[in-house]
């Protein structure tokens, strides 16, 4: 009995602690503010529409190797959820060769535990997770990144 007293006395004691700091940590956190100010994120102002410029394939130049390629065309009309994927119905063989787009990569055909499959598997349905459209935007943060062809 003695073991289990100090115990009691431990936990009754931490639960007070808790009753008492738990009002100052809300207190505090209702001081916080946005390094952005009161401004909403509604308010804010979207990027202005720019011109895409591309290389002689069409495309932005890979900024290094194994990067995925990127998306050389608006992507808001096509959906991608659980059941469909709209990429597929020009990407995926054989309708690629009808609508003349790139058809997708050998490596999408296979699944995690390495089994060749006759459609896109599962862990690589989701198009946008790798691939981004492209857009000559500036940065949003600057930085001194460089591409692997200008590293000598």
């Amino acid at each position: 009995m003695k073991k289990i007293v100090p115990i009691l006395v431990g936990v009754s004691g931490l639960a007070l602690a808790v009753l008492f700091v738990a009002p100052e940590v809300s207190a505090q956190s209702e001081k916080v503010e946005s390094l952005r100010g009161p401004v909403l994120l509604e308010e804010t102002n979207p990027a202005p529409a720019v011109e895409k410029q591309s290389t002689q394939d069409g495309g932005f130049a890979r900024a290094y190797r194994q990067q995925p390629p990127l998306i050389p065309h608006e992507i808001d009309p096509y959906g991608i959820d659980a059941k469909a994927n709209q990429c597929l119905g020009c990407h995926d063989w054989p309708y690629n060769a009808d609508v003349g787009a790139p058809k997708v990569s050998e490596t999408h055909y296979v699944d995690r535990n390495g089994v060749a499959l006759d459609r896109v598997a599962r862990a690589r349905w989701f198009c946008t997770q790798c691939h981004v459209p492209q857009a000559a935007e500036r940065p949003l943060v600057e930085n001194s990144f460089k591409s692997a062809a200008e590293i000598e």
